[in-house]
């Protein structure tokens, strides 16, 4: 499943989850049979060639709905900030769905 974070920077190690209108950058992970395959990033949200088909925000407040048009899943990373928590979070099913 490929999933789409706004972040506040390209370095993987150092970037963290940040709200959408303060993304620098965004992140495109893969993940597949429970293994984080790939890391793209792009400036534009809608620079990548995969579709994603899952994108995941800081907090219910965000403005979605761009995302839902396209039919997007949406869910919320209220504590978890790094690639690898987010990874690790929706893995395990610790990340929310959006409270409307």
């Amino acid at each position: 499943m490929y999933i789409l974070l706004a972040m506040d920077g390209d370095n993987v190690q150092e970037a963290s989850l940040t709200k959408i209108d303060d993304a620098k950058i965004w992140a495109q992970i893969l993940i597949e049979d429970g293994e984080l395959i790939e890391v793209n990033h792009s400036a534009d949200k809608d620079g990548f060639d995969k579709f994603n088909e899952c994108v995941v925000v800081i907090n219910d407040n965000e403005y979605v709905w761009p995302f839902m048009e396209m039919s997007m899943m949406v869910l919320v990373a209220h504590t978890q900030r790094s690639i690898d928590d987010i990874v690790e979070a929706y893995l395990f099913k610790e990340l929310h769905d959006l409270a409307y």
